[in-house]
């Protein structure tokens, strides 16, 4: 049971790692010049960076390619030698594809379509 834990944390962090970078919203050249100190905003939330919305079929997207990804790194160990590494890859994999019905949306643990 504690390997399977580790897939799914390992791949569980790796997608929300790109759901966030997807998220991110690019920094305009004109924002990343600095200008004076007296100048610089202050208070709660000056630091905060604007975020994208993302839509249910783009995390659909980006969880589905966080999934591919490890299964086409296994089919290409095919050397007995890898028979861990290509269980923990698709280990990986099956852990995200739960949260992806038929349809491509995002499915939660343990709810019906």
């Amino acid at each position: 049971m504690r390997a399977r834990d580790k897939a799914a944390v390992s791949a569980l962090r790796a997608t929300l790692a790109e759901l966030d970078n997807a998220e991110a919203v690019p920094v305009g050249e004109a924002e990343t010049r600095g200008s004076a100190l007296e100048h610089s905003p202050v208070g709660v939330g000056a630091t905060e960076a604007p975020r994208r919305e993302l839509s249910e079929r783009r995390v659909a997207d980006i969880v589905r390619a966080e999934a591919t990804e490890p299964l086409e790194a296994a089919a290409q160990l095919a050397a007995p030698a890898h028979a861990d590494r290509v269980e923990r890859l698709r280990a990986e994999a099956a852990v995200l594809l739960r949260f992806l019905d038929g349809h491509g949306t995002p499915q939660m643990p343990g709810t019906r379509p």
